[in-house]
């Protein structure tokens, strides 16, 4: 379970499957993914004890999953300086070589699928070398993960069961403030429990990710309860349950969910191809406040403002400006900034978009072709010939990610990645670090890192020249 301590910084698609294709380029399954098919009779719960009956129905459907991930032996202790503590810099060198340790964790999910498909949150399968699902049953299953999309924090995994009850989803656009909802799950590793209360909120923003959109509720939720379903009173899931608010790490009554209608899209596109596919637009924005909204001349406080458009993307060849704000984008009002990441993301890739946008108190209509948002080039394993990986996930320095991470100048290779027990994680490379050399020889890009490693003789010291939190050392990795 996701926990943000109190006072630190802390899309959606009309149809299912059973409606048509889904709208980011994939293919028509055989059969419907999931159910949308109310677990009880009539547009409102039963008159008699409606929360008895529901638990009675899905519980079934709600697994517990456990995992196992090996750790560093060693971790560097908290401190207000972050990783520039030059205590744990210090410290750190004489640690490494520890002995790793293996960490279990427990979560829960749910099937939407009697062929084996069950849901979770991505947090709660990153980075497992081990998944077991147990059914209510008792039933224990291995699981393997289909596909994982961090960017929304959903994970479909694959059980080789059939039959399994599911839950069927329902349309979490349909939430009122208010609305009674339940929650099943395994808080503290206690199987099967069940609460409820109502949906405090939607909408909300708690920095998780550009795709946030999260319901609020006070339907008690703790550690254990990631990925199990928040239900409505038909009987349908409405949300994943993914992170609280919380002082001591239980429940204070501010739990989130992953809408439902977001992570549809998302759970399509996992079992058919097991990565998801998102628009692209080109633009940094921010949102509109009261103040801004007077000085950009608008009405109120909407839309999104525009502060930079990236060099060669659709924004730029649409003419959008720094200063621009879009009020609408194909047709929908921008009630707020945050709206316009999912409205791009769930866009078909290809699409002439049109967006309506205030300029110097003018309002203007121009026209974006979406493209396909890239997952980093970048960002893959570097591997080459017949040679064994090293464990690290690359990518080139762009100028755009050097200001971004304040780097001095656009120069070398940033590792997004360390496989546990990898050459690399054994030598200490670290996500974070950027590779400027390997064998003393310059390295700008993720090719240029790629062909070094080639020419290295099998079983051979690599030496990388790594930059880490503003200072620079050699690590010597074994190829």
């Amino acid at each position: 379970m996701k926990r943000w301590i109190i006072g630190t910084p802390a899309l959606a698609l009309a149809a299912a499957l059973v409606a048509g294709l889904p709208r980011v380029g994939l293919t028509k399954p055989q059969a419907p993914l999931w159910s949308e098919r109310p677990a009880t009779s009539g547009a409102s719960a039963p008159a008699a004890s409606p929360w008895v009956e529901l638990a009675r129905a899905l519980k079934p459907a709600v697994v517990n999953i456990s995992t196992k991930r090996v750790e560093e032996g060693w971790r560097p202790p908290e401190s207000p300086f972050g990783q520039n503590d030059p205590f744990n810099q210090f410290f750190a060198p004489f640690f490494r070589g520890a002995p790793r340790r293996t960490v279990r964790s427990l979560g829960s999910g749910f099937a939407i699928n009697s062929a084996g498909f069950v849901v979770t949150n991505n947090h709660v399968v990153d980075g497992a070398t081990e998944i077991r699902v147990t059914l209510a049953d008792g039933r224990e299953f291995s699981a393997k993960v289909l596909g994982r999309d961090p960017k929304t924090d959903i994970a479909l995994l694959k059980v080789e069961a059939t039959g399994l009850p599911v839950i069927p989803l329902g349309d979490s656009t349909r939430l009122e403030i208010g609305e009674p909802v339940m929650a099943i799950g395994n808080p503290f590793g206690l199987e099967q429990t069940v609460t409820t209360g109502i949906v405090s909120a939607t909408g909300r923003v708690i920095g998780e990710g550009p795709y946030d959109d999260f319901i609020q509720t006070d339907a008690s939720i703790n550690p254990g309860n990631s990925g199990g379903p928040l239900i409505n009173a038909q009987g349908q899931a409405v949300g994943i349950n993914a992170a609280i608010v919380s002082r001591s790490g239980g429940s204070v009554g501010i739990g989130f969910a992953i809408p439902i209608n977001l992570a549809k899209p998302v759970l399509t596109q996992l079992a058919a191809s097991g990565h998801v596919v998102r628009g692209y637009l080109g633009v940094t924005i921010q949102r509109v406040t009261t103040d801004l909204a007077k000085s950009f001349n608008l009405p109120d406080a909407h839309g999104a403002l525009v502060t930079s458009v990236a060099e060669g993307g659709p924004a730029r060849g649409a003419g959008l400006r720094p200063g621009d704000v879009i009020v609408e984008y194909d047709g929908r009002r921008l009630a707020r900034s945050d709206e316009l990441p999912r409205l791009v993301g769930e866009t078909l890739l290809g699409r002439d978009v049109p967006l309506t946008v205030v300029r110097d108190g003018k309002t203007l209509t121009l026209r974006a072709m979406i493209v396909k948002l890239a997952e980093p080039e970048e960002q893959r394993t570097a591997q080459t010939g017949g040679r064994p990986s090293l464990g690290i996930a690359v990518q080139t320095v762009t100028r755009e990610l050097a200001a971004q991470l304040g780097l001095p100048a656009q120069q070398g290779v940033l590792v997004s990645g360390v496989e546990d027990g990898s050459p690399a994680a054994s030598a200490g490379v670290q996500p974070g670090d950027v590779i400027a050399e390997i064998d003393k020889k310059p390295v700008q890009s993720v090719d240029d890192l790629e062909r070094e490693l080639a020419g290295v003789r099998p079983g051979a010291p690599v030496l990388f020249f790594v930059h880490r939190n503003g200072g620079d050392l050699y690590i010597a990795v074994e190829s």
